[in-house]
């Protein structure tokens, strides 16, 4: 029987802590709560004893961190560490390859469990086998809890949060428009998209899964939404729209926080997701190029896992998202996310360290949902608070 979670050894493990994401979290939750008053008991977990003190020593943790051996493949191993534990963060992806057992054993245990897939049909497996079962034991198991798909889930919450109090009720169309990004995607975003692909062509009906905005929502599709994949003109905002890469699992976490919540934004609410270029002929050139480069958006090299930028590029890097909610008279109402750190490492170990805190505050029910669904506006403010993200009402 799992001990409760009140009684557990730790606070939060980080799972593939020497992996170069994991490595991330493991250094910020050091250096961010390291010798505060209101620090979690943490964990480095992964496969090798060596590697783990390896980086534990090169990040400048305490020498008395704990360390924690599991392998991904042994759910024995997996299990005896979520019994020690009230929080799992699990930078181990393609979680397609990596993710069965350990969100099983989370499941099982009543461990609170949270990642960065941006994997919509293994999402969608995990809620069909595991939704029941982690409402019975507890278990928060919170997916996308990084760039994918944080600033857009929470930014639409919020947008919709400013156009009840404006308009007297939700927004039925809001579009998620990034405005500026600098930096890399992640080699774990290339190796997760490598591995759907090939999971597709062994079954097809994985297409169907991707293309379906409500894929994640089982037994309920909203109207017909719009795609985001033609570069269009927005004359509202004086500018070309094209095709953003994330989009695909970014719209289908905000169907499913919706839906979890009893549909707040409406049964009828459209969303779509695009990166705005610029007016004129350039930014037409520029949205048909961005489109031109969805059917390959990571080049002739795409980053491996473990790869990543320099500290400084990492420092260097930022994003900025505008949502726009239509209201009932016409009116438009513009909401921003932005962030400092380049999206992929920098704020993305941020937020799912922070995604981390706030579950351990949350009375949240357990099963499997969303950052939105589960932490909503306490996560928000940590965000603000802790991780250099910032929230607003723009007019």
């Amino acid at each position: 029987m799992a001990k409760t979670k009140e009684n557990r050894e730790f606070d939060i493990i980080v799972f593939g802590a020497t992996g170069y994401t994991g490595r991330l979290v493991a250094e910020y939750l050091s250096e961010h709560y390291g010798s505060s008053d209101n620090a979690p008991k943490w964990a480095m977990a992964g496969r090798s004893q060596d590697k783990l003190e390896a980086v534990r020593d090169e990040i400048g943790a305490p020498a008395d961190t704990p360390l924690v051996v599991a392998n991904a493949d042994d759910l024995a191993d997996l299990e005896a560490m979520c019994e020690r534990t009230r929080v799992v963060l699990t930078t181990v992806g393609p979680y397609q390859l990596y993710g069965d057992k350990l969100v099983q054993a989370c499941v099982t245990t009543g461990t609170d469990y949270a990642d960065l897939c941006g994997e919509p049909a293994w999402m969608a497996d995990k809620i069909a086998e595991h939704h029941e079962a982690a409402k019975a034991s507890g278990a928060r198991i919170c997916f996308s809890s990084g760039f994918d798909s944080i600033p857009f889930d929470l930014g639409v919450m919020m947008t919709q949060k400013a156009a009840k109090e404006r308009f007297g009720e939700p927004s039925k169309r809001i579009r998620g428009r990034v405005r500026a990004m600098a930096g890399t995607f992640s080699g774990g975003t290339a190796a997760s998209l490598t591995a759907t692909m090939k999971a597709a062509a062994k079954n097809p009906s994985i297409f169907k899964t991707l293309a379906s905005p409500f894929a994640l929502t089982p037994g309920f599709s909203g109207p017909s939404q719009p795609t985001g994949m033609v570069p269009q003109y927005e004359s509202d905002l004086d500018k070309w729209a094209a095709p953003f890469v994330m989009a695909p699992i970014n719209t289908k976490n905000v169907h499913r926080t919706n839906f979890l919540l009893g549909h707040p934004y409406g049964e009828d609410f459209k969303y779509d997701e695009m990166m705005l270029t610029s007016p004129g002929d350039a930014g037409k050139k520029m949205a048909e190029a961005a489109a031109e480069m969805m059917k390959n958006p990571f080049g002739a090299r795409p980053p491996k896992p473990g790869e990543g930028p320099s500290k400084a590029e990492r420092e260097n890097g930022f994003y900025d998202v505008l949502f726009v909610a239509d209201g009932p008279d016409g009116e438009k109402l513009h909401y921003g996310v932005k962030g400092k750190y380049d999206p992929g490492y920098g704020s993305t170990s941020r937020m799912i360290a922070e995604t981390g805190m706030a579950l351990l505050a949350s009375d949240a029910e357990g099963g499997v949902g969303t950052p939105g669904s589960f932490l909503g506006e306490a996560l928000v403010d940590r965000l603000q608070e802790h991780a250099e993200l910032t929230f607003a009402l723009e007019n």
